[in-house]
Formats: structure tokens, sequence, C-alpha cells
């Protein structure tokens, strides 16, 4: 079992990078993240790849269609044996329930995770879509919507986990970007909160990117982060 919460995301254009860092990661100690430049440079002997050195697998391809096209890619997804899965939870009550369907009676289901806003947004970028409700409104309502179709969890930032945990119980992943250990540079995330506040604040797993993958010791940066989370070194 893994006890970290951290999933290192591998957000490479190339395959041979996203290699090269994993191989200084220890499986028992993270998971890793596949996003959509790196799947589709990379495509499913990636995740093989990843299964075959031990890594539970999130497949973030955020996927948003029209609920038949959704229902196939995850059917696709989960046969790819992958660890979680997300949607757009924007794409509407029957596009979450098709999902849902979707993976009714699979042998090895994967987390589905609804994507509420994304993180890089702040109020003001937010605010030019011309929704009535508030970024935090909209978030909630997204974030209910989803747990209301069975989902298992939602995407969201870590400052809005703690309504967010409140309005859906401990039994709801909410799985955090965001994340920079204090004093990284937070790049192109807005809305972004510590490890340790993150958890302390409800976030149920963390994403992590630049501050591991860009480190001149990934493992090491890795090691520090679970450390401040109160997680030891793996056995």
């Amino acid at each position: 079992m893994i006890e970290s919460p951290v999933i290192v995301a591998l957000d490479y254009a190339e395959v041979a990078p996203a290699l090269e860092l994993v191989r200084h990661l220890d499986p028992n100690a993270c998971r890793v993240k596949v996003g959509k430049e790196l799947f589709t440079a990379a495509g499913p002997a990636l995740i093989e790849e990843l299964h075959d050195r031990g890594f539970q697998v999130f497949l973030d391809l955020k996927f948003h269609d029209i609920p038949n096209t959704v229902a196939a890619a995850l059917r696709s997804a989960a046969g790819l044996g992958v660890w979680m899965v997300n949607v757009h939870a924007s794409g509407g009550r029957r596009m979450l329930d098709a999902s849902m369907r979707a993976l009714d009676g699979v042998a090895h289901r994967p987390l589905l995770i609804g994507v509420t806003i994304l993180t890089s947004m702040d109020a003001e970028d937010f605010a030019e879509l011309a929704y009535r409700d508030s970024l935090e409104e909209q978030v909630q309502r997204l974030a209910l919507m989803s747990q209301d179709c069975g989902l298992d969890g939602v995407v969201c930032s870590a400052r809005e986990a703690p309504r967010l945990r409140e309005l859906c119980g401990e039994g709801f992943s909410l799985v955090t970007p965001g994340i920079r250990p204090a004093g990284a540079a937070s790049d192109d995330q807005r809305r972004v909160v510590t490890p340790a506040d993150a958890m302390r604040d409800g976030a149920s797993y963390l994403v992590i990117g630049r501050p591991i993958t860009q480190a001149d010791n990934p493992a090491a940066a890795l090691a520090a982060i679970n450390a401040s989370l109160g997680i030891g070194a793996s056995s």
C-alpha cells in the first residue's frame, strides 16, 4: 500500500526524460500522472512500461465530449489498467452518468474523478467566462454534481478543499494540483498551496510536478515532501 498522497506529474513532451525521471523514484513512495502531451507522444505503451516498473498511473486526459464518446474513451482507459482517470465535470450530468455506466463491471476499475475549475485560472480569468456563480460557487456546484453522479472525487485547488471536504464528506477524494513546497516558484499555477497545508485542509492526493521533476535530485525532493507530511522513506 502506498502511504504517500503524492502524484508526480510527468509533464514531458517525450518518453525518454519521463522514464529517466521515474528511474530515480520509488513506486512505493509516489504515484505518477501522465497527461495529454506525454500520452499523445507515447501512447498506451508508456502506461504499460510504468506499470512494469511498479507505478500506479493517473491518466490525466480530462475527457470532455458527448456522453457516448466519453464513455467509450473511459472503457479504453480502464482497459489500460490505470489507477485513476478524469473527466471534465462541466460536461454535465448526462456525460457523468454515462461515464459511470462505462466503468460498470470493469475488473480493475479506475477511480473516476471530475475536474472542476482548472487551477491555472484565478477569479479574474473565471469572470471572463460569464458564469452566474463565483469561481468558488461553481467549484462547489460541480463537485456536488460529480458526487451525486457517483464519481469517486474531483480535481480542485487545495484552497477549495476545506469547503468541499465539509460538503462532500470524508469518503470523497480531493485531488489537488497547484501544490508547491514552501519557497518554490508558482509557475503557471495561480491557486497554490504547500503540501502540508493541502493535507491539513482536506486534500486526498497531491499532484506535484516541477518541484520534483526539475529538482537536481528528484528522489530527495520527493523524500523531503513526504517527510513534511510525516511519511518516512519506504523500506
